[in-house]
This record gives structure tokens, C-alpha cells and sequence, in this order.
């Protein structure tokens, strides 16, 4: 694997990132990675290796990057960390990520190991929020979107992306945890149905007792059968859209 800790150039300030690809095996496609609500840390830069294993260039943005530098220590949550990551959480708009993004859409498109073309996504939890949003503002760009465990897709504000599905081209996938308290039963049915009438091609999982954070291999809730289904769903998905095979 090539790895490298990189700043991208946007609107705001350079914006640290993860990327990492496959060694010696000429351009690729790319991944755009956005975190879950944790942010930046170890965890997410194994699971873009990864991904930069079946044949893609992941990038992984620290999308806090505009409160400073932001690192929470996992293995030592408490409540006060846990107040200062809602704080960033909440404060991160739709509207920051689309100028993240574009920058990062830059950046990629003037790689040399990134293949031309169309990109894919992942997010988790926060980040699977802007999976949908993304795929909405770059609708010629994104071909695929993959989101674990999204929060924030269904709102009663009038942002909420379950209202705004229209224009998006790419497929889609998302994977929930049946027991996730952060998206109850009314919220995959509201979400279900916001699919069903949108035309859009998706797919979706439900993991019955699957909780929040199912796919986070260092976490109490993970589900081994139902992470490696995601995974499974995710690099199909890529295949077919992306056109990489496994390396």
C-alpha cells in the first residue's frame, strides 16, 4: 500500500486527509471516505486500507478541520468528549461538506494514480448523511454511494435528505442495525418509503439485533456477519459501477 497524510486545498483552509492505494498497479479509481461523528483516527484509516485493497485510492478527510485539531481517544470516552464531538457534529453543515467535497473532487482529479472518471463513497453514521447529500450536488461525479448506519437522513427540517432524493444518479446502498437507537423503526420506514417513491436504484439491510456502530470492528456493538455483508454489498457495488477488480 501507498500511504500518505496529505492536506487538500479548500475554500476554508487546507483540510488534513488519509489517502492510501495499491502499490504498483497504475491509476485507479477513488473512494471518497466520510467519517462518522468521531472524526479522524486509526480506526478509519484501517478500514480505507481496506477498501485501497480491492483495487481503489481512498481518501479520508478530517471534515472538523475547521475547529481546529480534533482527536478523541475512543478507548477513554466519557461524557465530556462525547459534548465536545456533538458540538462538532451538529455544527457541521450540508453546505461545508459540499465545499469539502469539491475540493477533495479537485484534488483526486489531478492525481496521477487516480483513474479518471466517476468516484465512489462510504460514509458511517455522520458520514452517512453526506453520502446522500453528496450524491445530490455532484450527481455527474458520484456513480456510488454506500452508507452504514447513516444518522440525520430523516429530519422534520426541510433539509432533511429523505425530501430531497431527486437528481441523484448514482446507486446506492445503506446498511442499519435493527437495534440502532439512532434510527428507530419510524425512521427506516419514513426512509424506505422516501426510497421506494424516488425511482432511485438503491439497496438496503436492515440487520435484525444489529446495533449502532455494527461495522467498527473495535467497538462493543460490532456484528461480525452483518459488517461483512456490508462490505460485501459495498465492493459489489464498486465493482459494477467503478469497474475495479480485487488486487
Amino acid at each position: 500500500m501507498i500511504e500518505h497524510d496529505v492536506l487538500v486545498t479548500t475554500r476554508h483552509a487546507a483540510m488534513p486527509a488519509f489517502t492510501v492505494c495499491p502499490e504498483g498497479t497504475g491509476p485507479v479509481p477513488a473512494v471518497i471516505f466520510f467519517v462518522d461523528a468521531w472524526g479522524m483516527r486509526e480506526e478509519l484509516k484501517n478500514m480505507a486500507r481496506r477498501i485501497a485493497k480491492q483495487g481503489y485510492f481512498c481518501i479520508v478527510a478530517d471534515l472538523y478541520y475547521r475547529y481546529g485539531t480534533i482527536r478523541f481517544d475512543l478507548t477513554r470516552r466519557h461524557d465530556g468528549m462525547a459534548a465536545v464531538m456533538r458540538a462538532a457534529y451538529h455544527n457541521l453543515t450540508d453546505d461545508n461538506v459540499k465545499d469539502d467535497t469539491a475540493a477533495m473532487l479537485g484534488y483526486l482529479a489531478a492525481h496521477p494514480q487516480v483513474r479518471s472518471g466517476p468516484v465512489g463513497t462510504v460514509g458511517y453514521c455522520m458520514g452517512g448523511r453526506f453520502v446522500t447529500t453528496t450524491a445530490r450536488q455532484f450527481p455527474d461525479q458520484i456513480v456510488a454511494g454506500v452508507s452504514i448506519c447513516g444518522t440525520r437522513l430523516v429530519t422534520d427540517q426541510p433539509d432533511s435528505p429523505h425530501l430531497h432524493l431527486s437528481g441523484i444518479k448514482a446507486n446506492l446502498y445503506f446498511g442499519f442495525g435493527g437495534n440502532d437507537h439512532t434510527t428507530p423503526a419510524d425512521y427506516l420506514a419514513r426512509f424506505q418509503s422516501a426510497l421506494d417513491a424516488s425511482g432511485l436504484a438503491f439497496g438496503m439491510d436492515i440487520f435484525a439485533g444489529a446495533e449502532h456502530g455494527y461495522c467498527f470492528a473495535e467497538r462493543h456493538t460490532y456484528e461480525a456477519g452483518a459488517s461483512e455483508a456490508s462490505w460485501s454489498k459495498m465492493f459489489d457495488l464498486y465493482s459494477r459501477t467503478l469497474g475495479a477488480a480485487h488486487v
